[in-house]
């Protein structure tokens, strides 16, 4: 059968962009036609994007702040984690979007049209003004069976974050804040994030861990005590605000993958559901997919660790139904456990003798209980 074009990608955030850069940065591709099918030509909300790896990178040229330290604050206890050969870095989704359009825009075979989906029937997308058919499609767009699904189990990683800029020096810029629970929420697994990119500018976020969300006057609340009490600063201007909610779920996506589509994304669990991290996750999940093309098999093939969905899944059932035991958790996760080793095993790339290190760090009766349940 003749189709209109080898691929579409339906949605150009993340996901759709990152594979699009894929395939175009792979010779293999470059006689393919592929069509990304976007309904909005900017997007008008910046986000930022973090991740963790070892040396250079894809993204090194667009990359907006790197740290090489972090501190974990928990229990009343600060501890500095030098991150040693790996780099935390930040991206911003503007420069990204910048980057990835700008080589489409110069490339012969990826284009992009804007317009909306309707549906697709197997390896047809309607759009509101047209009908193209592809090899194979990577759909973005969340089913609307996972709104619906009241059984799967759910932890929301909810935020919102201030950019502010102080007349002061007040930042050490060389040390990112991952996690600080100098202030929490009730009992709810909730800390604040800080990313300072110079002595005079950071980001500082609230973020939640829970099954439920707050209403907007809580974040503020908390960001605002925060920065006033702990970081002592009383003299500050708000650059911009961020606001987010990642889904950190169990939910099967990749049940709706077949052989002429594949979800991709959030869309297709490449959340990582135990961190709510995914841009080095779905870069990851991209190589696999392009490695199964040009070797000829099943596209969605290989893209998950049965081992570490279940790790997973026991993580989400403690944090679901004994939320107030975030703050050890990740007290335990981060403190009994070389951070190379931590971001080993969040990349899913550990041995199982280094598995049960990690788990036997975090044993306690709520993972007991989870285990059974």
């Amino acid at each position: 059968m003749t189709y209109d074009h080898d691929f579409i990608i339906i949605g150009a955030g993340m996901a759709g962009l990152q594979l699009a850069n894929a395939f175009l940065d792979d010779s293999h591709f470059k006689s393919k036609s592929i069509l990304i099918i976007e309904p909005h030509q900017k997007n008008p909300t910046e986000k930022t994007w973090c991740f963790w790896e070892k040396g250079p990178g894809i993204w090194d040229n667009i990359i907006y702040k790197k740290w090489n330290q972090t501190q974990f604050i928990g229990n009343k206890k600060n501890t500095i984690l030098d991150l040693d050969n790996y780099s935390y870095k930040m991206l911003r989704s503007n420069d990204f979007e910048d980057f990835v359009i700008s080589k489409i825009n110069n490339s012969r075979s990826v284009n992009i049209k804007y317009d909306s989906v309707i549906n697709i029937d197997k390896h047809i997308v309607n759009t509101k003004t047209d009908s193209i058919s592809a090899g194979h499609i990577f759909d973005s767009r969340i089913e609307n069976t996972f709104y619906l699904n009241s059984k799967k189990v759910l932890i929301q990683q909810h935020f919102k974050g201030y950019f502010i800029k102080t007349n002061a020096p007040v930042f050490n810029n060389k040390v990112f804040t991952i996690m600080d629970y100098s202030i929490k929420y009730k009992d709810d697994t909730s800390f604040t994030y800080v990313l300072p990119f110079t002595e005079n500018l950071a980001l500082v976020e609230f973020t939640f861990f829970t099954p439920h969300v707050v209403e907007d006057q809580t974040y503020d609340k908390y960001l605002e005590r925060y920065i006033k009490t702990f970081l002592k600063i009383n003299d500050y201007t708000i650059l911009n605000k961020e606001k987010g909610n990642i889904p950190m779920t169990s939910y099967p996506f990749y049940n709706s993958n077949s052989n002429s589509l594949t979800k991709i994304g959030t869309a297709g669990g490449w959340i990582k559901s135990s961190s709510g991290y995914g841009f080095k996750n779905t870069e990851k999940k991209i190589r696999i997919i392009l490695e199964n093309i040009k070797n000829s098999k099943p596209i969605n093939s290989n893209l998950f660790s049965r081992k570490f969905q279940w790790y997973d899944k026991i993580f989400l059932n403690v944090l679901y139904y004994d939320n107030k035991l975030g703050e050890t958790i990740f007290s335990k996760f981060y403190r009994k456990n070389d951070i190379k080793l931590t971001f080993k095993f969040l990349d899913e790339e550990t041995s199982i003798l280094e598995d049960f290190k990690i788990i036997w760090s975090l044993t306690s009766f709520a993972f007991i209980k989870a285990l059974f349940r």
